[in-house]
C-alpha cells in the first residue's frame, strides 16, 4: 500500500497554528450580547427622555452603575468559577456596620474600624469558601445560610449596641474626612460631578480582566468553572481558587460597605437584602453562564451599566418607577437569549 507524499513547496498546515480571524474573535467574546443591549438601551432612553443625554444625568447613571458594578465584577468571577454567593448583598451592610460600630464604641480613629471591617469581611469570604470545599452542600445552600445569619446578626447586634436599627453618627470622629475622600468623595470635571465609586469600579474591572486573561489564576478560574473534576485532574488548586473567589466578593462588599457608610454617615441594619440578585443579574446580562466556565469582567460591568441606565432612564422619562422591575426582568430574559445566540454563532464559526 503506497501513500502520496505532499507536493514539494506546499507545506501542510498544522490546525493548531491556524489563526482566528478578528471577526471570529469578536463574535466569541462573552460581553458581545451585553454591549449590543447597552447600545440599544442607551439609544432608547436618549430618544424617549430629553434629559438623559445631559452631562449631569450621565454622571448619575454612571454612579448608579458603579454601585452595582463594584459587586457585579467579583460576583461574575465567582460565577465563571461555577459558584454563587447569596450573602453578597447583606455582606455589604455587614461591612459598613462593623466599621461604624467598632469606631464609635471604641472611640477610635475611623480608619481602625475600616481596617477591622476589611479583616472581618474577608473572613466571611474565607468561611464561605472553606465551607464549600469541606462539605457536600452546593454554594447556593451554604451562602443562603450565610445570608440568613448575616441578616440576623446585622439587626441583632445593631439593636443590642446602638439601641435602634441604625448606627450612630461618626461624622465628627477623627479620620472621617480622609476616609470619605477615599470611599465617597466627588470628583469635579468641568461642571460635572462624578462619584469616586466610578474610579473604584473601573479599577476593579481592569484588575479582574487582567487576572482572567493574563494570569495563571485566570486559567484556573475558567478551568474550575468548566469542570471541577477535570481541573483537579490536571493539577488546578480547586480549593484555593474557590476560596480566593469568595474573598474577591468579600473585598468588593467591603469597598461598597465603606462607601455606604461614608456617603450617608449612618447605616440601616436592614439594607442590602435582595441586592445579591441584582449583582447576579448584572453578571448574567453581561454574558456569564449560570453553569460556569464562561463570562468576563467587562461583560459584568456592561450589565451594571445597563442596570444604571434603566433605573435612571425611567426616572428621566418620567415613567412610573413601579415598572422598573418589569424592565429589569425583560432585559434579563432578552440578554440571556441574545447571549445564547451569540455563543452558538461563535461556536459555529470555529
Amino acid at each position: 500500500m503506497s501513500t502520496t507524499a505532499p507536493a514539494p513547496g506546499k507545506p501542510v498546515a498544522d490546525e493548531r497554528l491556524l489563526k482566528t480571524s478578528p471577526l471570529k474573535k469578536f463574535l466569541g467574546r462573552p460581553e458581545l450580547g451585553s454591549v449590543v443591549g447597552a447600545v440599544a438601551v442607551f439609544l432608547f432612553f436618549a430618544i424617549v427622555a430629553d434629559s438623559f443625554l445631559r452631562a449631569p444625568s450621565l454622571a448619575t447613571v454612571l454612579y448608579a452603575a458603579s454601585t452595582i458594578g463594584i459587586m457585579a465584577v467579583p460576583v461574575a468571577l465567582l460565577m465563571i468559577g461555577g459558584e454563587f454567593d447569596l450573602s453578597a448583598g447583606v455582606m455589604v451592610t455587614t461591612s459598613a456596620l462593623i466599621s461604624s460600630m467598632f469606631s464609635y464604641q471604641m472611640t477610635a480613629n475611623v480608619w481602625v474600624g475600616v481596617g477591622v471591617s476589611l479583616l472581618a469581611t474577608l473572613a466571611i469570604g474565607v468561611f464561605n469558601g472553606v465551607m464549600l470545599i469541606r462539605t457536600d452542600p452546593p454554594s447556593f445552600i451554604i451562602t443562603l445560610g450565610t445570608f440568613l445569619m448575616l441578616t440576623g446578626m446585622n439587626l441583632g447586634f445593631t439593636k443590642l449596641i446602638s439601641g435602634t436599627v441604625s448606627t450612630k453618627s461618626i461624622s465628627d470622629m477623627e479620620g472621617f474626612a480622609s476616609a470619605k475622600d477615599v470611599f465617597a468623595s466627588t470628583i469635579t470635571i468641568g461642571d460635572v460631578d462624578f462619584k469616586i465609586t466610578i474610579v473604584w469600579w473601573l479599577a476593579m474591572v481592569a484588575i479582574a480582566t487582567w487576572i482572567l486573561l493574563r494570569t495563571r489564576a485566570g486559567n484556573w478560574i475558567f478551568a474550575v468553572g468548566g469542570g471541577e473534576q477535570a481541573a483537579r485532574a490536571v493539577g488546578v488548586p480547586v480549593g484555593r481558587t474557590k476560596i480566593g473567589l469568595y474573598m474577591g466578593v468579600a473585598f468588593g462588599a467591603w469597598v461598597s460597605g465603606q462607601h455606604l457608610l461614608f456617603n450617608y454617615d449612618v447605616v440601616q441594619s436592614g439594607e442590602g437584602v435582595g441586592n445579591e440578585l441584582i449583582y447576579i443579574i448584572a453578571a448574567v446580562i453581561g454574558g456569564c453562564l449560570i453553569t460556569g466556565g464562561y463570562g468576563s469582567a467587562v461583560g459584568a460591568a456592561v450589565g451594571a451599566l445597563i442596570f444604571g441606565m434603566t433605573s435612571k432612564g425611567i426616572v428621566y422619562a418620567e415613567w412610573n418607577p413601579d415598572w422598573f422591575k418589569f424592565f429589569l426582568g425583560a432585559m434579563l430574559l432578552l440578554a440571556t437569549l441574545l447571549n445564547a445566540w451569540v455563543r452558538k454563532r461563535a461556536e459555529a464559526t470555529k
